[in-house]
């Protein structure tokens, strides 16, 4: 076989090249950094750092300008305030306030920051203008020398203008100051040592992401304003420290976080109270070393580009899934647990890509083997069933030729006559429509448009009972389409096009499986299919009804079993029929009978596809009425060696004896001789109408009115009522139509009225009632003879079955002529029933069905 030349193939060499190129394109998007700055946010908002108690704002907010008036304020007031605090206990002050010039009240400033003795004041790094070099702006000198320390005031904005952190350290070439939190906890000094680099030029280190508190106003907060007028608070500010800076709106920096963004954002002075509440806790985040992310991405990336294209499409997805599930446990972890911040971005990226890259393999992969699998299914045969709508007149009445044997045809195309029979072009009905029959007794009509020309089709039907199903049979047949030619767009797309050829095929394989199951279904017999271990794959209808199984407990068990469970016996068993069925390869017959029904087995081996197995269909054929018609030959056998062969042999007797002495023959002799001749005709005429009965078809049926029948029924047996002076009163005044056969009816009812007179006592009456019950014509026949035991009601229809009663009696019968009427109503489709008393009488109720319910 060919293989098809595939560009790209599955491999792991070919996975992680292109998940490769695919992160190399992506970087030049800011899509991993983002995605590192939203995970980032996203942990530390969920869960906020606890803000630490040593750590107190005092703002100067819209109510301390309003009442202190425009700044900026005499320094002398920054004094009143750090005296305030230094009274209050506050172990330290951070002021995000700067003071770069000289002023009268410095010495008061720096008086009060010598008292208290630890005060930070900030250091700014800024170019005077926009043509000059970067400088650091710092506080005045008398208010430099008073200060604990200096710090930079300077916080770190990402790439998306959010602040997250800052640089512990940040200056210019020659000297690196801490940031205002460090420089508070007087861990580092004043300043760092001076850095390698040019005195111009900006230096920052030791980046620190923050976790914060949370959103603006979270950590304690006071007006400064109130603190400078109330009187010192040592129960708020004792042993803290103190940020002092300007929170009021437009006025000092403010700074979009993770928990605001720009509609809320924070204070630089409560950024940087935050920073050190974070310092305290230390938990302020560092960011993992650059060469942590590649080779995360490269492990990531080697890891599933192995592991993808062996695994199933469900573990696929499970594999990324858990890939990524295990790289955000890793930053959080690391974010929480160890103060790392891992981008992660990259790396998280490439499950995310390997997911749909793989399923992208695998459906070029089913792809190609669904091409193949559809140039297999379009070369395969198909059942093709054309439609009737879709067939030629000329065809269709072939087709009805052979199928309805018509009288007579008639086709036409157009003005002109394609063929005929028995019918004229002067014959067709004026209002015949377009596939529509019309039907006029036994003449029907239809007209049929193909293309653009009109066929006009009539036929001569059986005037017989079949007449009217056939009638039904055609208005059901679908002769003209609704659409002859039907526009259907072609898909234009590559994968439209496989979909629709995938679902023409499946059609096919559906509408072939349901074709074959309903044949199946349909068959007459059952049908049993077993595999090469002779156990049940498949069973149709009848094996269900039969062997009273449900379908779901037949699939899948053994068929020795089955059978065995149904039908035990010893010689031969069934597995040993069963496995030489298999074994030897030769078919077998076998007789089986379940409940109580008789039924022929033949297993015949056939071979499995692609396979050198054998497997074993088994047709299971119901023989039960060919066993009772083998039971009823045997019986009429009997029945005639004897009943119709002691008359004969009586009468020829009888007739020997005559021939010896001819001249002394006896009245009673004659006598005697006719009344055996009698019983010999009444045993062949019963014999013939039983036959009748047997052979009679609804071909044979024609209107007939019941009550009619009775009435000729009751006239025949008068003469044999008088003899015996019984009286038979007929009450019924309705006719009632039937589609039956008069003349098997009227023996029926012959045969009844017959059996009443018969086991009636002289001088009692047979009450007979014709009557109209619903959609059925009823008879009933009552007399007031001996009655018929309860255990032989059962068998009262039963062929050759005689009462003992009767016999003992000395009223001798045949036995066929109740089984005669019995066969006579259900060829009518009607029931018989009696109920009897002994010594009471009897009464048959016969019902049959009316031809015209409606009426």
């Amino acid at each position: 076989m060919n293989r098809e030349w595939l560009p790209i193939r599955t491999t792991p060499w070919t996975m992680g090249l292109i998940l490769l190129a695919l992160l190399l394109l992506i970087q030049s998007s800011e899509l991993p950094q983002r995605l590192d700055l939203w995970l980032f946010d996203k942990a530390t908002t969920a869960a906020p750092a606890q803000p630490s108690s040593q750590v107190v704002i005092v703002a100067i907010d819209e109510l301390s300008l309003e009442r202190l008036g425009r700044w900026p304020w005499q320094r002398s007031v920054h004094a009143e305030l750090i005296d305030k605090l230094n009274a209050a206990g506050a172990e330290a002050i951070v002021f995000d306030v700067l003071f770069p010039e000289p002023s009268v009240d410095d010495t008061a400033l720096a008086g009060a920051m010598l008292r208290h003795g630890n005060v930070v004041l900030p250091v700014h790094l800024s170019p005077p203008t926009a043509n000059h070099l970067l400088r650091e702006e710092l506080p005045a000198p008398e208010l430099a020398a008073a200060a604990s320390s200096l710090g930079h005031a300077h916080v770190e904005l990402d790439e998306d203008g959010v602040a997250r952190g800052l640089y512990l350290f940040n200056g210019l070439g020659n000297q690196l100051w801490p940031s205002l939190s460090v420089a508070a906890t007087s861990r580092f000094g004043d300043a760092s040592a001076p850095h390698p680099a040019p005195p111009f030029m900006n230096v920052r280190d030791e980046y620190r992401a923050v976790p914060l508190a949370g959103g603006a106003g979270t950590l304690p907060t006071y007006s400064y304003i109130r603190v400078l007028n109330q009187p010192p608070a040592p129960e708020v500010f004792d042993g803290k420290t103190v940020f002092v800076g300007a929170t009021a709106a437009g006025f000092g920096d403010i700074l979009p976080t993770p928990f605001s963004g720009l509609s809320r954002p924070m204070s630089g002075v409560e950024f940087h109270a935050n920073t050190l509440s974070a310092l305290n806790q230390n938990l302020l985040i560092r960011r993992a070393p650059a060469w942590v992310s590649p080779v995360l991405t490269l492990a990531i990336v080697i890891a599933l580009s192995v592991t993808l294209p062996r695994m199933r499409p469900t573990r696929t997805i499970a594999a990324c899934v858990l890939t990524v599930a295990a790289l955000l446990t890793s930053f959080l972890f690391g974010l929480f647990g160890t103060q790392l911040w891992l981008p992660v971005a990259n790396a998280l990226l490439v499950p995310l890509l390997a997911l749909p890259l793989s399923s992208g393999f695998r459906l070029a992969m089913t792809n190609r083997f669904l091409n193949r699998q559809l140039d297999d299914l379009a070369r395969s045969p198909h059942i093709s069933v054309p439609e009737p709508s879709r067939r030629h007149p000329a065809q269709l009445l072939q087709h009805f030729q052979a199928l309805l044997q018509p009288e007579g045809w008639l086709l036409c195309e157009g003005q002109n006559t394609l063929s005929l029979q028995g019918l004229t072009v002067a014959d067709i009905p004026d209002s015949l429509e377009t596939g529509r029959w019309i039907h006029d007794s036994n003449r029907s009509w239809i007209g049929l448009v193909r293309g653009n020309t009109l066929y006009t089709l009539g036929l001569i039907l059986p005037n017989d009972l079949s007449r009217e199903a056939i009638q039904r049979y055609l208005r059901r047949l679908p002769l003209e389409p609704g659409d002859q030619n039907p526009r259907t767009e072609k898909p234009r797309e590559n994968i439209s096009a496989r979909i629709e050829r995938v679902r023409v095929a499946t059609e096919r394989l559906n509408y072939m499986q349901e074709f074959i199951r309903r044949s199946f279904e349909r068959m007459p017999d059952g049908i049993i299919v077993t595999d090469e271990l002779a156990v049940i794959r498949f069973a149709n209808g009848h094996i269900e009804e039969w062997f009273q199984e449900p379908m779901p407990s037949l699939a899948g068990l053994p068929l020795a079993r089955l059978l065995e469970g149904h039908d035990p016996r010893e010689t031969p068993p069934w597995h040993e029929t069963v496995s030489e069925t298999l074994t030897l390869r030769q078919s077998r017959t076998v007789d089986l009978r379940i409940h109580h029904k008789d039924f022929l087995i033949h297993f015949a081996p056939f071979a499995l596809p692609d396979s050198d197995q054998h497997g074993i269909i088994a047709n299971i054929s119901d023989i039960s009425e060919l066993r009772e018609q083998q039971r009823q030959h045997r019986e009429a056998i009997d029945f005639i060696s004897h009943d119709v062969r002691s008359p004969l042999v009586s009468q020829l007797a009888l007739i020997e004896q005559l021939k010896r002495d001819p001249s002394h023959i006896e009245k009673e002799q004659l006598d005697q001789l006719g009344r055996l001749a009698r019983r010999s005709y009444h045993l062949a005429e019963e014999f013939v109408q039983l036959a009748r009965a047997e052979q009679l078809t609804e071909t044979r049926f024609y209107e007939c009115e019941f009550l009619a029948i009775v009435e000729n029924a009751r006239d025949s047996v008068s003469e044999q009522a008088a003899e015996k002076r019984i009286q038979l009163q007929l009450q019924g005044t309705e006719d009632l139509w039937l589609k039956g056969n008069a003349e098997l009816l009227e023996r029926a009812v012959i045969n009844l009225l017959t059996n009443a007179v018969q086991y009636s006592p002289e001088g009692s009456a047979i009450d007979i009632q014709v009557f109209r019950a619903g959609h059925q014509a009823c008879l009933t026949i009552g007399d007031e003879g001996s009655g018929i035991d309860a255990d032989e009601l059962p068998h009262l229809f039963d062929r050759y079955r005689r009462q003992k009663r009767s016999e003992l009696a000395g009223v001798h019968g045949t036995g066929l002529g109740l089984s005669f009427v019995k066969i006579v109503v259900e060829k009518h489709r009607g029931e018989i029933s009696v109920a009897s008393t002994p010594g009471e009488g009897s009464t048959f109720t016969l019902k049959l069905p009316i031809a015209d319910p409606l009426a």
